[in-house]
């Protein structure tokens, strides 16, 4: 069902069904909670890579499918947050590059070059 909120935003109202097809939650919200949900299963990924595993060598072709599944899945909620205008490339682009130079700070997982 269609109603229209305080607001004036229209938005999915309805019985819960498995299929999120007919959730009853909007858009913005489906998109949120599904991107928290991915970005918690890749946080599990990587913890079980962590406890399992001390070099990338060392890591198994089964657990590196897991791994490729889980970055996929979030990568997928980032370009959708991108169609529906939630964010923009540009401006993700720009952050990421922010995050490199405090990585070139604080870790060694990116070089620095005079």
């Amino acid at each position: 069902m269609l109603c229209m909120n305080m607001a004036g935003k229209h938005i999915v109202t309805g019985g819960i069904d498995k299929n999120m097809k007919d959730s009853p939650i909007n858009t913005l919200q489906q998109l949120m909670i599904i991107t928290a949900e991915e970005c918690g299963e890749l946080t599990q990924r990587c913890s079980k890579i962590v406890r399992k595993f001390e070099y990338k060598e060392e890591i198994t072709d089964e657990q590196r499918e897991k791994l490729l599944e889980e970055v996929g899945d979030v990568y997928c909620m980032i370009n959708l947050m991108t169609e529906h205008g939630v964010l923009d490339w540009k401006h993700i682009y720009a952050r990421s590059s922010v995050k490199e130079e405090k990585l070139k700070k604080w870790s060694q997982l990116i070089e620095v070059r005079d």
